[in-house]
């Protein structure tokens, strides 16, 4: 059962970055990114009002201005940049790579911004990881045509949001429910892509069968699937199990883009596959040893703090994804 929960999880949580390219073909990225939101925040609101109550009591004002602080940066900027990078051009399988460097930059920045040791094992992984992304990116730019250089840029910048994301929760007073969290997240997105779309003209979605597939595949995959199968598992394998699982996305992410919409994966995409995911085992074999620490994924809660995560409570170890 733990092993194909484990897949479930690892093909569920791959599929929004798959669910993104296939959004892209038909509509903005703002507009399937504000349909993607309005049913989610309508879905956990009605929750909210009627089986999760409970969860709510005690929650300030602050801490509720946090959390929305949190979703602005660990949702909407970090899932912008993703969707923005895929409609530019970048494949799935780079855009999901340099995503997975992360938990990496946001373990060698724990020294200096929360004063956590770093050890040297922990930057030669580091070091190792924006290698993988170097080499990985600069294939997917030799083999892309009329993706402009900047573009591989954009996923940079989604990554560092979620950087931004974690650091911000780790300073968090108190732990918040998973369900409050992602309730309070989903919600500030759908309004600040409603809101965008809106002032952009482009809220308005296709009456193409393919862009509510996408919608689809997006809602119930990439959220429903992939979060609700990671506290499953957390539960069940806890924490270090889900952390070594998040690693695989980006190969499983750039096969599958290759095999669905052609995208390019030659020797080079694999040898930077393979140095990334080099990389983490070096920063993950000391987390083993030290009782590891929890992970984070993208596409829609804050990436884990560093004592705390996915909404509300793991730690930083090496960062979160």
């Amino acid at each position: 059962m733990n092993a194909l929960l484990s897949i479930a999880f690892v093909l569920c949580w791959s599929s929004g970055f798959i669910g993104a390219k296939l959004g892209a073909g038909s509509a903005a990225a703002v507009t399937v990114l504000m349909w993607r939101f309005l049913p989610l925040a309508a879905i956990l609101v009605v929750v909210a009002a009627t089986v999760g109550r409970a969860s709510w009591r005690g929650l300030t004002a602050r801490d509720a201005a946090r959390q929305a602080a949190i979703g602005v940066l660990s949702q909407s900027g970090y899932l912008l940049t993703v969707y923005y990078a895929i409609q530019l051009g970048v494949s799935s399988g780079t855009t999901a790579l340099i995503d997975g460097v992360q938990p990496l930059v946001a373990g060698a920045l724990a020294g200096p911004l929360l004063r956590q040791y770093v050890s040297r094992r922990q930057w030669l992984g580091l070091c190792l990881g924006v290698t993988g992304v170097a080499i990985v990116t600069t294939a997917d730019a030799a083999a892309a045509t009329g993706v402009a250089p900047w573009a591989y840029l954009v996923p940079f910048l989604g990554m560092l949001s979620l950087v931004a994301a974690t650091f911000l929760e780790s300073r968090s007073p108190a732990p918040v429910a998973p369900g409050v969290a992602m309730t309070v997240h989903c919600a500030t997105s759908a309004v600040l892509f409603t809101v965008f779309a809106m002032s952009t003209g482009t809220a308005a979605p296709p009456a193409e069968a393919r862009f509510w597939a996408a919608i689809a595949w997006l809602v119930v995959l990439s959220t429903f699937g992939g979060y609700g199968l990671y506290w499953i598992i957390l539960r069940r394998s806890g924490v270090t199990s889900v952390n070594a699982l998040m690693f695989l996305m980006a190969p499983v992410t750039a096969v599958w883009g290759a095999l669905m919409f052609g995208e390019p994966f030659g020797v080079q995409t694999a040898l930077g596959l393979a140095v990334g995911l080099v990389a983490v085992v070096i920063v993950r074999g000391r987390d083993a040893k030290t009782g590891g620490s929890a992970h984070r994924g993208p596409h829609n809660l804050p990436p884990c703090p560093a004592p705390k995560r996915p909404d509300s409570g793991h730690r930083l170890s090496g960062g979160c994804s």
